[in-house]
């Protein structure tokens, strides 16, 4: 098929007089080449997981495992941080503290203030659980030391109110 010449006296310096090529079939269509589809292959055979996308020509695509598609990016809620494993120790313990007469709070109360540090460098969660932890194990800890020193003074007490001829000696 030829296009008809352009209206006017202008000569196109790119059209020659005899065409280059035999007339184009008109149901043809022009255009680059259609690509073709591609031959039967074997959906079991094994595909590199380390491709990087990148299939090899007669290979399968692989697509995703059927359910719920994936999630686009920017969608949905954030994952949540980490929670720093020294403050939830440090809670545990200063709470074990009041079951155990104080003995696992000022340990509870220590590991809250290395939690502290640690969550303020890092940026993981926890930074409630530390506080909570060290202001439970303080407590805990100035109650046992109260404790231990009224019993104390009480055995004090008791040892200088004694009298001496009830002794059986």
């Amino acid at each position: 098929m030829t296009n008809p010449p352009p209206p006017g006296d202008w000569n196109d310096p790119t059209r020659s007089a005899q065409p280059a090529s035999s007339p184009l079939d008109p149901t043809m269509v022009s255009g680059p080449p259609v690509p073709t589809q591609p031959g039967p292959s074997d959906p079991y055979s094994p595909v590199d997981p380390y491709a990087g996308g990148q299939v090899a020509p007669g290979q399968p695509v692989a697509y995703a495992p059927p359910g719920y598609p994936p999630p686009y990016p920017g969608y949905g809620y954030p994952a949540p941080p980490k929670t720093n494993g020294l403050a939830i120790a440090s809670l545990v313990l200063s709470l074990v503290g009041l079951t155990s007469c104080g003995i696992t709070a000022p340990i509870g109360a220590i590991l809250g203030h290395v939690a502290q540090g640690q969550i303020r460098a890092s940026g993981e969660a926890g930074e409630g659980m530390a506080k909570a932890g060290i202001i439970v194990g303080w407590i805990v800890t100035a109650l046992m030391l109260l404790g231990i020193a009224a019993y104390a003074a009480i055995i004090i007490f008791a040892v200088a109110n004694a009298d001496s001829s009830t002794s059986s000696y």
